[in-house]
């Protein structure tokens, strides 16, 4: 007979992303850093380990916010689960939901931001999670696995001209910053370009920019390029790095990035990047083809293959909070 299987606090445990992004399902968003930034914003966040016999079969990052008796629980990035863990996803999750110990109106979501393994899906149906879907649930992805070549072969002809345009260009130069100070004065160059594109094109985010500045710098998983004109930065992009897919996280520039195709450049020099460390799949971190649809046209140029990156699955005890929740959720983001 198997042990049963102990959900054990690893909230302060030094080694906790050392065995996190040993597995291919770890993310950015599961990681101590990440976490760390959640607090700051007032979430409490804990992290647990299942464990059978000594030997961890996942691990989870959760946040929790209360109003009163009432808590709201987050699980971004989902259950990342060992190799070991992996067959058995469904029990695992239903362990989990166990160790939440659930109030009649405490409501639980879980956002994975990718397409799903099947075995994810089949653990969610099976413990009765509503899938909430919207068109921001979804993004370009692009298969790493062939050459250069072949990958800027395939791209559309605009895309591939404006690749050649940048190379060309003397005065351009792109720089991936590793030093620490580098990295701060970059994340502040792109705090203050981010807010004038929200100031210019009227858009709002969810991201902190004060409260993860710091912790930004400092995550090895962020990969920061900044492009040059003529030594002078006119765009910052920032990707997080996972085992097999890089995903674009945050991009900002000035009119000047525009002019010099800087945006295709600094895209491909990702794409050549992770291809080099191995990654398999580049994500463009979502596409809104309704609402703006310059950058879609942009992103799909160099790959048309839209995915589902959602949903987002609630759970509650109590299928009237369940529905009532999850079509709360799908109402804010209509």
């Amino acid at each position: 007979m198997a042990a049963q299987v102990a959900v054990v606090d690893r909230s302060e445990a030094a080694d906790w992303d050392e065995a996190l992004w040993a597995q291919p399902g770890a993310s950015i968003y599961t990681s101590r850093i990440w976490g760390g930034y959640k607090s700051r914003l007032g979430w409490s966040v804990r992290r647990v380990a299942l464990c059978e016999n000594g030997e961890d079969l996942a691990y989870v990052q959760y946040q929790e916010r209360r109003r009163g008796p009432l808590r709201r629980i987050l699980v971004q990035g989902g259950l990342v689960l060992t190799a070991r863990g992996r067959s058995r996803a469904e029990a695992l999750l239903g362990d989990f939901v166990t160790h939440l110990a659930l109030g009649a109106a405490d409501i639980l979501a879980v956002r994975s931001y990718h397409a799903q393994d099947p075995d994810d899906v089949t653990a969610l149906l099976a413990h009765r999670f509503v899938p909430v879907v919207s068109g921001r649930d979804h993004t370009i992805e692009l298969d790493l696995t062939p050459e250069t070549g072949a990958i800027l072969a395939a791209a559309e002809r605009r895309w591939r001209r404006e690749v050649n345009k940048a190379q060309a260009n003397a005065d351009l130069t792109t720089v991936f910053l590793t030093d620490p100070d580098e990295r701060l004065k970059t994340f502040d160059t792109f705090i203050r370009m981010y807010a004038a594109l929200q100031q210019r094109k009227g858009f709002s985010s969810d991201l902190d920019t004060a409260a993860y500045r710091d912790l930004a710098a400092a995550d090895p998983h962020l990969l920061f390029l900044e492009v040059r004109e003529n030594g002078e930065p006119i765009l910052v992009r920032i990707v997080h790095m996972a085992r097999d897919r890089w995903t674009d996280f945050f991009t900002a520039s000035n009119e000047r990035a525009r002019a010099t195709s800087a945006a295709t450049l600094a895209v491909w020099r990702i794409v050549e990047r992770a291809r080099q460390e191995g990654a398999r799949i580049f994500d463009f971190g979502g596409v809104d083809p309704a609402e703006n649809r310059g950058v879609f046209d942009f992103k799909r140029a160099l790959s048309r293959n839209v995915v589902q990156s959602g949903p987002t699955w609630i759970y509650a005890r109590h299928p009237w909070v369940r529905r009532a929740a999850a079509t709360a959720l799908f109402l804010r983001q209509s």
